[in-house]
């Protein structure tokens, strides 16, 4: 057994690639009239603005705790088009386009950041005129990363007031915002915070700062939220051998009707923050599924065009509903035993390790953690308490707030702890 302490390193640009498109498509609304924006008069209503090249954890994250909490999110695109392409090859579907929000009014306006994605934010006329409406009327706004640097800044809307965003951006703040490099901050009306690794806290500040503090309590609980934020992170590891790749790691990331999309996003683009080639399958008979927060995503394939495909890993996102339709899947749950059978790794974080893998003898003989409501679904219990477990080509997880440090892991068993390091520090995981 061993016990591995990530720590901070020093931080390097970040890169853009072209990956396999995702599509995070959240429910389509109609847009002929704006009332019908309001799902009920006492509901939270909140915006979400996507650009092309949008972080897609940045996005992602804050619409799922939002909407746990229950508050009425509407994604709108600054693009002409509702289809956006956003960050290392992901594609979201907004609700609506910029321009039909006009008139409306929002008890939030958060905005994702992404280096380009925050530039495109900050250009688009249509969206700077309703966010300063907005504050102007004393709303709650938010920005991550290039979001509150980039955009907010460049508006003005943060002159005087205490503000983060990412590292390497923090020189793009004009000298009247109060830089600090604290992981979230709040000032007044307005919340910022510094990248994709600091969604998760973000967004339960903007529950807080929208409902709170119970309501924070009540979302945060059940998501098992990291103990302390910006610290090293441990590995349990039991069995070690080499996971190998002939070079670059093929990646199947299998999603279902129920997934849980936090948890999806996290391990996909910490990935591909890693370069790794990241193919996600459907199990369903389509290609599109909806996942456990009402976002659609659509898959690179269908299961039956991956069966014949070589993976160097195959991974299980969690969500009730998912993981069960990976249980009833005979085709994915053959190639998983495949897959364990050559020696080659397998994992699953959340419902997947009790509900798809210890009924079908994937966990025999391995230790592993899954989401702590399940538990007693696991043959052995003795190392579930730990956050990420791995057991020789099994590495397993707990939920969505464990879903950073389960995608790190991955990333040092493929390409070594010095990576895992740099990527934890380019997406403020440590700080």
């Amino acid at each position: 057994m061993r016990t591995c302490h990530l720590f901070p390193s020093s931080l390097v640009k970040t890169h853009s690639h072209s990956h396999s498109t995702l599509h995070f498509l959240s429910k389509t609304l109609p847009t002929k009239t704006r009332f019908q924006f309001r799902t009920s008069a006492m509901a939270k209503r909140v915006l979400v603005p996507i650009a092309v090249g949008s972080e897609p954890v940045e996005a992602v994250v804050p619409i799922d705790v939002l909407r746990r909490a229950g508050a009425d999110v509407t994604v709108a695109s600054v693009t002409s088009d509702r289809s956006v392409a956003i960050s290392r090859g992901v594609k979201l579907i907004a609700d609506v386009l910029i321009q039909d929000c006009a008139g409306s009014s929002f008890d939030l306006i958060a905005l994702p950041g992404g280096v380009i994605g925050g530039e495109n934010l900050k250009n688009c006329a249509d969206l700077e005129s309703l966010v300063k409406k907005h504050v102007s009327n004393g709303g709650l706004y938010a920005g991550i990363c290039a979001g509150s640097a980039v955009a907010l800044a460049s508006w003005g809307l943060l002159n005087g007031l205490k503000a983060t965003s990412h590292p390497i951006l923090m020189e793009k703040f004009p000298s009247e915002v109060k830089k600090t490099e604290d992981r979230v901050v709040v000032d007044g009306k307005a919340i910022t915070s510094q990248g994709p690794a600091t969604s998760m806290e973000y967004a339960v500040t903007l529950v807080e700062q929208l409902f709170d503090k119970q309501k924070r309590q009540e979302v945060s609980g059940p998501m098992v939220l990291r103990p302390k934020y910006g610290a090293d992170y441990t590995i349990k590891e039991f069995n070690s051998v080499e996971w190998k790749c002939s070079g670059i790691p093929q990646v199947l990331v299998a999603i279902a009707n129920g997934t849980e999309e936090m948890e999806a996003a996290y391990i996909i683009d910490t990935l591909r923050w890693a370069e790794a080639n990241v193919i996600v399958v459907s199990v369903e008979n389509e290609l599109e599924i909806l996942a456990s927060r009402k976002v659609k995503m659509v898959a690179d394939m269908l299961l039956d065009d991956a069966v014949n495909l070589d993976f160097d890993f195959i991974v299980l996102p969690g969500g009730l509903g998912g993981a069960q339709a990976f249980a009833n899947s005979e085709k994915l749950i053959s190639l998983i035993k495949k897959q364990a059978d050559a020696g080659k790794p397998y994992g699953a974080i959340c419902a997947s390790p009790a509900l798809a893998l210890e009924p079908h003898g994937l966990l025999k003989g391995k230790k592993a953690t899954c989401y702590p409501a399940m538990w007693d679904k696991l043959s052995d219990k003795t190392e579930c308490e730990n956050r990420v477990v791995v057991d020789g080509n099994l590495i397993t997880s707990q939920g969505p707030g464990t879903s950073m440090e389960f995608a790190l892991s991955i990333v040092e068993k493929f390409y070594g702890r010095d990576k895992a390091l740099n990527i934890a520090k380019r997406m403020a995981f440590i700080n």
